[in-house]
């Protein structure tokens, strides 16, 4: 029996990297009775007896793992935005930065594109990016024209995801940091100002000393799994204020002395991340009952 890392997951097959090889794998009968899937970037134990015919017996435990993309045992998800075409959105991005504290992942901001901004587009992204860095998040800005050695850095010993809106630019960025890996790109739909997804299954991708899933990244931003007294842990600024709130169970909205809202008037915390996170907060209030 032997150990190794799914790096790719289609049709069906799991390819499966240790030091010795790639090895094709299917998974056992069993994990279809117990509702059990493999997921890339799962750790697991199989058994082969040629590089193209294996059987993936058993699944190691998950760090942690997304649904959309399916991929396990992640360490960052790079969330890239664009300055235009698609235009830069806080709100998107804090859509994205939720659903990523929600799963206790590490998030990565990268807004290319920087060579098409305007002198004043400019000095509203760096103020975002002052706003982002004093939560605490890695902020980075980078052109069209990034060098490989600058996006490798970001990504050394790490297992990283990307994800952000379509049509920002994540498979040219993918081309640039692999350029044998020529995946196709798509222009920008005019239309509908979005890209197309281009990408069909899910790889982890060798970069330098680190792995990138080539994936569509998140393919849904609800907050279908978050409930409303969860989502200021999802907010670090707000989960650092909380416990100097009076009332415990504060949600920051409607309550008297709460010590998030005397942050926002103090300029502790910025107006325009609580104002998403009331924005949250009232459709995770208003959203239909699950039974």
């Amino acid at each position: 029996m032997q150990e190794g890392r799914i790096i790719k997951a289609i049709s069906g097959f799991y390819y499966v990297q240790n030091e010795s090889g790639i090895y094709q794998c299917r998974g056992r009968g069993v994990f279809r009775i117990q509702d059990i899937s493999p997921l890339v970037g799962d750790f697991v134990k199989f058994e082969s007896e040629s590089p193209d015919e294996g059987y993936i017996l058993e699944i190691l435990e998950r760090k942690n793992s997304l649904v959309r993309p399916p991929v396990a045992n992640i360490d960052q998800v790079m969330i890239v935005n664009s300055v235009k075409e698609p235009n830069f959105s806080t709100l998107l991005l804090d859509q994205f930065l939720v659903l990523i504290e929600s799963m206790d992942i590490e998030p990565f901001i990268l807004v290319t594109k920087t060579d098409l901004a305007t002198d004043e587009e400019m000095e509203d992204l760096k103020a975002f990016q002052e706003i982002y860095e004093a939560v605490g998040y890695s902020f980075k800005l980078i052109s069209t024209k990034a060098s490989e050695q600058d996006l490798k850095a970001y990504l050394e010993d790490k297992v990283s995801v990307i994800a952000g809106q379509s049509g920002v630019g994540k498979t040219s960025l993918l081309n640039t940091l692999n350029p044998e890996l020529l995946l196709q790109t798509n222009e920008i739909s005019k239309s509908l100002g979005r890209g197309k997804h281009t990408t069909r299954h899910v790889e982890l991708v060798q970069v330098g000393n680190g792995l990138i899933a080539d994936t569509p990244g998140f393919s849904t931003l609800d907050f279908k799994n978050i409930e409303a007294d969860e989502l200021g842990d999802c907010f670090p600024e707000i989960r650092r204020e909380a416990e100097y709130c009076k009332f415990r169970g504060c949600k920051h909205y409607k309550e008297p002395k709460c010590a998030v809202k005397e942050a926002v008037e103090n300029g502790e915390i910025a107006k325009i991340r609580y104002e998403h996170y009331v924005r949250f907060l009232e459709n995770i209030q208003n959203r239909k009952p699950r039974y």
